[in-house]
C-alpha cells in the first residue's frame, strides 16, 4: 500500500475477504472506509457472491448506496419487486428503501458497492 497525504493506492489483493452480518455466500473487500483510508464522507467495497448468495432484504436510515455489477447477473429486490441485474447495471438506492440483491445466476455476481455516509448512523 502507498500513502502519502492522506492519500492512499492499494491493491486489491492487499484486502482480505470478509463476510458482512447478514450476508450468505456473500464476500467483500472494505477497499476504501474510514478504517482504511482518511475518509469520514464514504465506504467502497468490491463484493462477490456465489450462486445462490445474497443479502437479506434491509433498509439504512441515511446511507445512500450505489451499486455498480461488474460480472454475473441475479435479481435486485426493491421496495418488493425483484428485477434482473447484469454487467454494467448501476443502481442507486436512497436512504429508506427496502433492498436485497440474490445471485440467481451460473458464476459469481461480482459488483462494487459505494455508501455515504459509511455509518448508519
Amino acid at each position: 500500500m502507498f500513502s502519502r497525504n492522506g492519500a492512499t493506492i492499494r491493491n486489491i489483493v492487499e484486502t482480505m475477504w470478509e463476510t458482512p452480518p447478514a450476508h450468505y455466500d456473500a464476500h467483500s473487500k472494505m477497499l476504501v472506509t474510514p478504517a482504511t483510508a482518511n475518509t469520514a464522507l464514504f465506504d467502497h467495497r468490491i463484493s462477490s457472491y456465489q450462486p445462490k448468495g445474497y443479502v437479506a432484504p434491509h433498509t439504512h436510515k441515511v446511507q445512500e448506496q450505489i451499486y455498480h455489477v461488474l460480472e454475473g447477473e441475479g435479481l435486485m429486490e426493491i421496495d418488493g419487486e425483484r428485477v434482473v441485474v447484469r454487467s454494467h447495471d448501476c443502481i442507486h438506492l436512497p436512504p429508506g428503501v427496502e433492498h436485497a440483491i440474490y445471485n440467481t445466476g451460473l458464476r459469481d455476481l461480482v459488483f462494487f458497492v459505494i455508501t455515504s455516509p459509511p455509518t448508519d448512523d
